[in-house]
């Protein structure tokens, strides 16, 4: 009797939300162009980072459309944009910092690295020779200011 006991309480224990949840991956949805290559490689950075990516191939017009519908502004665009826990994701935004972003759930809008900097997460290839510029991570607020996250020197 103790026993089936035992084996029913596991049981339901493997079947709760929390058990789901910690076996399941964050999916960014992701917003891009056919033919980036830089877009594949942080896709590429997000999934060896523990992320499910699902992504739509638009047009540019179609896909910076996207980015204002979600609410940023054209001053933080960039090749792509995502979306993920309720944040947008502008540009090549290291896995690290997304991470961050959702254990701390600031209240924002999200996250962006407008421009496309050299060295960035997916414009980190071998063609780029190991060079590096530094940029930043901004964390933008929902009425379009934004202040530095994260510096990568």
């Amino acid at each position: 009797m103790q026993r089936r006991k035992l084996l029913a309480t596991a049981a339901a224990l493997a079947l709760t939300p929390l058990a789901i949840t910690a076996n399941t991956r964050p999916v960014i949805e992701v917003w891009k162009t056919p033919t980036c290559g830089c877009c594949k490689d942080w896709i590429r950075h997000l999934e060896s980072e523990g992320f499910a990516v699902k992504f739509h191939d638009l047009p540019q017009a179609r896909k910076d459309e996207q980015r204002r519908r979600l609410g940023l502004a054209d001053k933080y665009g960039s090749c792509h944009t995502g979306l993920v826990g309720g944040y947008v994701l502008e540009g090549h935004v290291p896995a690290r910092e997304i991470h961050r972003l959702l254990k701390e759930k600031p209240k924002a809008l999200g996250l962006a690295v407008p421009g496309m900097p050299v060295g960035s997460p997916g414009m980190d290839g071998p063609e780029y020779g190991g060079h590096k510029d530094p940029y930043e991570v901004l964390l933008v607020q929902r009425d379009g200011s934004a202040r530095v996250y994260q510096v990568y020197r």
